[in-house]
């Protein structure tokens, strides 16, 4: 805002910033750039907290894990050029898990865009197309009248199923200089609705109505869709097993009679599935890991439904509902109900799973998998996991980056009253720490407790490093597991499997812990057995703190291999 004759005229950075607040937005995360100028300094005369980090991709994943953690639109400012294509990855594993966030990046002024190659700093040919394969959909605004509309309907594009980020690009001058438009009293975005079409959900509970060995897998847009009660109630009502996706761990509960839990990755659940006569697919595209990395040949018809029609059949045939999670599970709970009212129950036809009650069949495939894991030499693994579920606290968020600890979670984690948060969307290093950050500082933006757990090892932590700085300055009360194993330890595993030897994966270790507390970060190195302690002892502290265990854990032996 400048001063115009004693007069305060306003500018496009203050349409933003004005937009945004009346969007609902209440933090923003990102780095300030010599184009953006103009939105941080809207931003001192707003209510928006900022969080700054100390890389774009790192600003890219805390807004991920605000959104995560909040259910809330994340909200990420970006400079142009450099500060912008930094985030991309950031916004990969966004785009891939499907979290509604809003970025918002500078651009350089209109007169260099287009064919006009001026040699300005920072300038790309069309900085929009670098962001068109990470995001859902990708606004340049020229006109400064154009702001809060524009920024209108991309939150909108964010919430609406499937949801994702959507990027808007503000050149430098549209920010700056003075505008008529009056102050943003009012807006409003309303995601759009996305329900199963009816034929649909009626031949779905004509296959479900004659199924005898009926299952369901849940994804995570089972969880994107707020469906875990529409799921529970759907499972119930068919007798059901589930069984969760690393995406979808926590959307059934992990105790349930039905539940497989999220042994995905395991040949007995494999099996399963294979046998069920009518599977459904909630919020999955039975990618890689899910399809136990494309060894699963199920002999059933398949039911699948997901918000993104780019994803119903990509990989299995069956009947494709685009819909979201929880819409759909609403329409078809209603639709069984209205098919098989209480007097009419006695006509379904008894869950039978070769002589076995669907219960029965879960505890037995549970069972094998706990032997298939007891004869191999996996001790200090279940331990090391078990210590970390012991420590943390029933409703704590947790977030894991791509680490051998993570692929045990994608497991074994029981997310209880919490929630489990991973980079398996797209795959990336260097997610849990800065989106734990994002996450902490969201939970405490929404009034509840912000505590919650990062779960790194030693190649990933570097990635992030930088952000104990940001940890610090804001004091974000992130616990923050490091595993040490001197390397880029699933690779090593990996290349030790394929070729018998690693080559390219050997890292040399940092001392973790007088590099945090360089930072003013307090930091402990724990051994493998002293762990639940450590973090316990983390958990009762103030601010960011970081618990280092020097070990090498291994994977459990593939069972796709085996097929």
């Amino acid at each position: 805002m400048r001063q115009d004759g004693g007069r305060s005229v306003r500018n496009g950075g203050d349409l933003v910033v004005e937009t945004l607040e009346a969007l609902g937005a209440k933090t923003v995360f990102g780095i300030p750039g010599q184009h953006a100028l103009g939105l941080f300094d809207a931003m001192g005369r707003g209510n928006l907290k900022f969080v700054s980090s100390r890389v774009e991709n790192n600003s890219a994943f805390a807004a991920d894990g605000y959104s995560r953690a909040t259910g809330e639109v994340g909200v990420l400012f970006l400079s142009t050029g450099p500060g912008a294509l930094t985030s991309l990855a950031g916004l990969q594993e966004a785009y891939a898990t499907g979290v509604p966030m809003v970025v918002i990046a500078s651009q350089i002024p209109l007169e260099g865009l287009g064919a006009r190659r001026k040699g300005m700093l920072h300038q790309l040919d069309d900085q929009k197309a670098s962001a068109a394969n990470v995001t859902k959909s990708q606004r340049l605004i020229q006109h400064a009248s154009g702001i809060p509309s524009a920024i209108q309907d991309a939150w909108t594009d964010a919430i609406s199923s499937p949801q994702g980020p959507v990027w808007v690009e503000i050149p430098q001058n549209v920010l700056l200089e003075p505008i008529m438009v009056p102050p943003v009293e009012d807006a409003l975005a309303v995601a759009a609705d996305n329900p199963p079409r009816v034929e649909l959900v009626r031949e779905a509970v004509r296959w479900l109505h004659a199924a005898r060995r009926p299952a369901v897998i849940a994804g995570g847009g089972t969880r994107r869709g707020h469906a875990e009660k529409a799921l529970l109630s759907f499972a119930e009502r068919l007798r059901a097993p589930v069984i969760c996706t690393p995406g979808g761990n926590g959307a059934f509960p992990w105790e349930h009679p039905l539940s497989l839990q999220s042994w995905i990755e395991d040949r007995h659940m494999t099996d399963l599935l294979e046998d069920a006569d009518v599977l459904v697919v909630i919020g999955s595209s039975l990618g890689e890991v899910t399809s136990n990395y494309f060894t699963f040949e199920p002999r059933g018809r398949i039911i699948q439904i997901d918000a993104e029609p780019r994803v119903l059949e990509s990989n299995r045939p069956g009947l494709g509902i685009r819909a979201d999670a929880g819409q759909a599970l609403d329409a078809l709970n209603a639709a069984l109900d209205a098919a098989l009212p209480g007097a009419l129950e006695g006509e379904r036809p008894v869950p039978d799973w070769h002589g076995k009650s669907p219960e029965e069949v879960v505890a037995d495939s549970l069972a094998d998998v706990r032997a298939r894991l007891a004869s191999q030499d996996l001790g200090k693994e279940l331990r090391f996991m078990a210590d970390i579920r012991a420590a943390v606290p029933d409703d704590m968020q947790t977030f894991w980056d791509m680490t051998i600890s993570a692929y045990w979670a994608w497991s074994c984690w029981d997310a209880r009253q919490g929630q489990f948060h991973s980079a398996q969307g797209a795959g990336g290093l260097g997610f849990g720490f800065p989106a734990a950050i994002g996450g902490s500082v969201g939970l405490a933006t929404v009034g509840k407790p912000a505590r919650v757990l990062a779960v790194s090892g030693d190649g990933s932590a570097m990635y992030s490093i930088s952000e104990l700085a940001t940890a610090r300055q804001h004091n974000v009360p992130v616990t923050w597991l490091i595993v040490d194993d001197g390397g880029y330890g699933i690779l090593r595993e990996y290349m030790v499997g394929a070729f018998g030897k690693a080559t390219a994966t050997e890292l040399a270790r940092p001392d973790f812990v007088a590099l945090a507390e360089s930072f003013g970060v307090p930091a402990r190195r724990v051994p493998v057995d002293g762990v639940r302690e450590a973090l316990e002892a983390g958990f009762a502290a103030d601010g960011p703190n970081v618990v280092v265990v020097e070990t090498l854990l291994k994977m459990f032996a593939p069972t796709h291999l085996e097929a």
